[in-house]
């Protein structure tokens, strides 16, 4: 048998904690901390505890060329070898039906810079109920965050020299000052309605259609969008879960810049239930289309908890297709950060356009990413969302706390 190391491979010296019985019974806490390693490989779907005295294995392997395992048994022992193929992080030849090389290959193929790859995978979150976990830690409100950190950093540093400062004109304010002070996230979401078919439409074409298209090279099309993107690539897709829009049928699609059309997808896991808090394959995927509960019950999940973005009847999530970018800007310290900046362009054009349109919308990082993925039927380390947007029509009462400090959107009564 031939191996390698795996593409990327990062060790993390973690601190982890257990309960045992004998340090409570002989007068300590009952929890004792060790130091444990773990390795953050991009291609595996979770970092592996790696025993500290295989690890010089792998600082040992490369990652290109396939060497004879016999040599590594003479040097680090069978058992170091065995172990670390078993977790993946060495890899038998693809042919050899090696599922780990098959999915590292998939991943070197897309030509991330392996800090940003270990970066971007380590930070997704699964089953994650984010306002639930803050309450517990009394974190939900200003006076439980100051009470734990103290005062924030001031929200602007001061001047060294305040002498010279150059003041600057007063602006005049007009129409599109009125749309920026309105424009707020939205946390109080009218339940029983929808967003007209003609609003929906216009939006996406806006915020997510092609303004134009160019033939830079044989085999390669470039669309332009209302917002910028680096190497005018637009590598972020959205995907949509639409629970209220009139005249579309609840459910899960992905937008076609293409075409301006919506293709309907078919859910890679079983119907959420109200008050999971993650998803589950395969069970029932696809054997029906979900009702408005379990529906609402995924776009819970998506929001990480937060009902209140979950009540949204338009939840977009932007996803960038990695390689899209890479193509060109192949294991590039900032190709990461592009496709990161691009997700942020579209959010923002899509929180100008939707109070344009007389709608609240929301955007969130607070997300899990991997639920997500499940659903859509994407790898992480190809395609994952970084923000989900929303919009909808706002109820008549805010119930919800709003940042609207001019009253804009919610006038004094």
């Amino acid at each position: 048998m031939r191996i390698r190391r795996c593409a990327v491979a990062w060790l993390e010296p973690r601190e982890v904690a257990d309960f045992e019985l004998d340090d409570l019974l002989s007068g300590g806490t009952g929890v004792v901390g060790r130091l444990c390693w773990f390795a953050h490989a991009p291609h595996l779907p979770a970092p592996v505890q790696v025993d500290a005295a295989h690890a010089p294995l792998l600082g040992a392997l490369g990652a290109v060329d396939w060497i004879a395992r016999d040599a590594l048994d003479a040097r680090f022992g069978s058992e170091a070898v065995d172990a670390l193929l078993a977790a993946g992080l060495l890899l038998a030849r693809p042919d050899d039906g090696d599922e780990s090389a098959l999915a590292d290959a998939r991943f070197r193929s897309q030509g991330w810079h392996p800090p940003a790859a270990v970066a971007h995978m380590a930070a997704r979150w699964e089953g994650i109920d984010g306002p639930r976990g803050m309450a517990e830690q009394d974190l939900d409100t200003n006076e439980g965050l100051l009470r734990q950190h103290g005062a924030p950093p001031p929200h602007a540093l001061p001047a060294a020299n305040p002498a010279a400062d150059l003041a600057l004109p007063r602006i005049e304010r007009d129409d599109f000052d009125a749309l920026l002070d309105t424009r707020a996230t939205c946390r109080n979401y009218d339940t029983t309605a929808s967003v007209p078919l003609a609003t929906f439409s216009q939006l996406l074409a806006r915020v997510f259609g092609a303004r134009g298209i160019g033939h830079p090279a044989p085999g390669f099309d470039v669309y332009k969008r209302t917002s910028p993107s680096g190497g005018a690539l637009h590598p972020t897709e959205c995907w949509l879960i639409l629970q209220r829009v009139d005249g579309i049928a609840p459910g899960l699609y992905r937008y076609r810049i293409d075409t301006h059309a919506l293709e309907p997808v078919t859910p890679g896991i079983a119907a959420p239930q109200p008050g999971d808090a993650g998803t589950q394959v395969p069970g029932d995927a696809g054997s029906r289309a979900w009702t408005p509960a379990e529906l609402r019950a995924f776009a819970r999940i998506a929001v990480a908890g937060q009902d209140f973005f979950a009540d949204a009847p338009v939840l977009c999530i932007l996803a960038p297709r990695f390689h899209r970018n890479f193509w060109k800007y192949r294991n590039h310290a900032k190709a990461y950060r592009v496709a990161v900046l691009d997700v942020g362009h579209l959010s923002q054009t899509l929180q100008l356009c939707a109070t344009q349109a007389g709608l609240g919308p929301f955007v969130t990082g607070a997300i899990n990413e991997v639920d997500i993925e499940r659903a859509f039927g994407v790898v992480g380390y190809a395609q994952s969302p970084i923000v989900v947007c929303g919009f909808g029509q706002r109820a008549a009462t805010m119930t919800t706390s709003e940042f609207d400090p001019n009253r804009k959107v919610w006038p004094r009564e």
